[in-house]
Parts: C-alpha cells; structure tokens; sequence
C-alpha cells in the first residue's frame, strides 16, 4: 500500500502547518488555547506563594548560626584561623566575646602621649627654618590667625627691627625683633598644659636649693620652654596651668580679671558656723580684708572639710584666713582653676588642653 494513502485506500489529506507573523512555521498542537493559559497561570502563581514563616524555635537557631565561629584559609600560609580568635596588633587588640570595637587601643595614655609628640616635633621643624613669612611669625606667637595677621600687616600695627613693615609675605629672620601693640613676640605656637600638682613640689622653672618643681612633670609636654601661670605652695596640690603664652598668663594672674579658684580644705578639727560666717563676711589680713566669694560644708563629708571659692591671688592667703581664727590646714586641694578642673588626670599627671579650653580661656 502507498505512504499517500489511508488503510482504505483512500488519499491522504496534507497538514498544514500555521505561520507566524515573522514568517516562521510553529508546529500544530492538539491542546486548546484556553488549557494552555491555565498552566501559564499555574506557574506564575507558584513563583510568587507567599514563604512560610519560621517558628519561633527555628528563629532561634537561625540567629545562633550567626555566632558560631568561622573557620578561614589564608592563601600564602594555607593557615586557618578562627573569627573569633583575639587579634593583636601592637597595643591594638579586638574581641568579638567582649563586644569591643576593632582595633581599639588599650592605652589611650601612650597613643595620646605619640600624637602630641609628632605634632610638637613639626611645630619645632617649623620653627628652626632660618626665615618664616610674617603673618605666619604672628600667628605662631598666639595673638591671631594668618588671616588676622595680614589684616594687621596692612594696617602698619607691625613692627620688625625698629621699621614698620606693610609687605605681604614678608620673610622674618630669627634674629629679627618683631614688636606688635609695643611688645616684643616670639614665633612659639603657644601651648597650654594643665597638671594636677602633687604634694612636695614647687611652682618655680628652677629652684636653688634643688628641689623638685612642676616642670620635672611636665619635660616632656612641650620642645618650648613653659612657665606656671600663678603658684601653689609645696604642700597644695591640684591643679595647675603651664604655658608659654605670656598674654594668656598675664590675663590669668591680673587682679583686675578675678579669676575665679575653688579650693578643698582639710582642717585639723570641724569648722564652727560662727566662724564659717566670720569666713564669709570677710578675715582682715595684712594686705586688707580677704573677701571669699563663697564657703560652705561639703555634702557626705565631715564637718573638717570646707569647700572655698576665692578670687584675690595672695600668698597662701587661704591657709591664712583659717591661721587666723586658730585652724591648722591639714590639706589643701585646687580643683578649679579659671573654669579648668582635674577631671580625668590623675595625680602628678598632664593634658594639653583641647581648643575649646583654650577659646574659653581667651574669652573669660
């Protein structure tokens, strides 16, 4: 029998395939469109099930497979190492077990103590050049900025050997005398130390006899030379400003100013009201009367302890006002001085103050 015909014998109809737009033949299906879509839609509708939500057991475990350390390969040792492990790297370490940050520095002290280093170091760099511009000569010496500086150049405010100099970028030699407002200057940038006294030492650069000053404390603070501004006896402690600032010291030490000083008192038997009083309206002594600007007991503390704030700068004129009602002062602490406490230094310790200290400062 013929391929062409059926088992009948009858001819075979032709298929006839359908054509796409493009032209392209698309083979004849038996299915119906409408069964086709309804598997189309089956499939979107599983993609987009909505996830089945964890327990609140299976959470759990979720969240601690976050924890477990995780062991990693280095690729030039082929070592492997745990996430967990403490890291050291100098005087930085870092323990996820602890909760601390990465790299944080155990020693705030010796970091703080480099930075300081460095930045002097430059500053002495500086200095050390043969010549320097003017405005950078003034502006090294404390009184202004740079741009300050030039404003005063142009203004004929300065001075250098005896003629005065109006020349943007003008080079200053270091042996040149510079003058400004009628006082000589010097191109140190000004730095400012502040030290909580210990018991036993002076407030002096150098002492004849040889004993210990408050500059044995603080040698390594500056490459300049500082000076105490005001004085604490041997046996008062607490705190102290060092500087090389000499307008800043001159403001700090001048009565007109009244720079405010608080002191802690330990006297050898508990203090009378009467004679707190007496204390108050003001002790005559042999430069006038010494007015307190306030005393007081301290809370939770004996009846000994006396907290006196005071603005006049008389020698030891605190130990005095008690001498003279018949008290012996067994200790005496400064624990603020022109707005700056000891907070945070210890005993015997120094800090560089921060640049709002300083703005403070020169604002009072």
């Amino acid at each position: 029998m013929s391929r062409d015909r059926n088992s009948n014998g009858k001819p075979k109809k032709p298929r006839i395939s359908k054509i796409s737009n493009a032209g392209s033949a698309k083979p004849a299906t038996s299915r119906p469109r409408a069964a086709r879509n309804e598997d189309t839609e089956k499939k979107s509708t599983a993609k987009t099930r909505t996830p089945r939500l964890l327990s609140q057991s299976e959470a759990k475990a979720f969240e601690k497979s976050f924890d477990k350390p995780t062991r990693r390969t280095t690729k030039k040792t082929g070592k492997s190492f745990d996430s967990r492990d403490k890291y050291d790297n100098g005087d930085r370490k870092f323990s996820p077990k602890k909760g601390n940050k990465p790299f944080e520095r155990d020693n705030d002290d010796r970091t703080r103590a480099f930075v300081q280093k460095r930045r002097f170091e430059k500053i002495a760099k500086d200095t050390n050049k043969e010549s320097i511009r003017l405005n950078k000569y003034i502006a090294n010496s404390g009184i202004c900025s740079r741009r300050e500086a030039d404003e005063l150049i142009t203004q004929g405010l300065v001075q250098v050997n005896g003629q005065v100099v109006t020349e943007m970028g003008y080079q200053v030699q270091k042996t040149d005398r510079v003058v400004f407002d009628g006082q000589g200057i010097t191109p140190e940038k000004p730095v400012y130390v502040l030290l909580n006294k210990p018991k036993g030492y002076i407030s002096t650069t150098k002492d004849e006899k040889a004993r210990k000053t408050v500059m044995d404390l603080v040698a390594n603070a500056s490459p300049y030379r500082l000076f105490p501004v005001g004085r604490l006896d041997r046996s008062t402690t607490g705190v102290i400003l060092l500087t090389n600032d000499g307008h800043m010291t001159k403001k700090l030490t001048h009565p007109s100013f009244n720079m405010k000083k608080i002191y802690h008192v330990t006297l050898d038997r508990k203090l009378d009201r009467a004679d707190l009083n007496a204390i108050a309206e003001g002790i005559r002594l042999e430069e006038g009367i010494a007015q307190v600007d306030s005393i007081s007991y301290i809370d939770g503390k004996p009846k000994n302890e006396i907290g006196v704030e005071i603005h006049i700068g008389w020698n030891r004129v605190v130990r005095r006002i008690f001498q003279k009602l018949g008290y012996e002062v067994e200790a005496l602490d400064r624990v603020m001085f022109a707005g700056l406490t000891k907070k945070n230094i210890k005993r015997g310790h120094w800090r560089i103050l921060t640049d709002l200290e300083v703005n403070n400062l020169k604002m009072l």
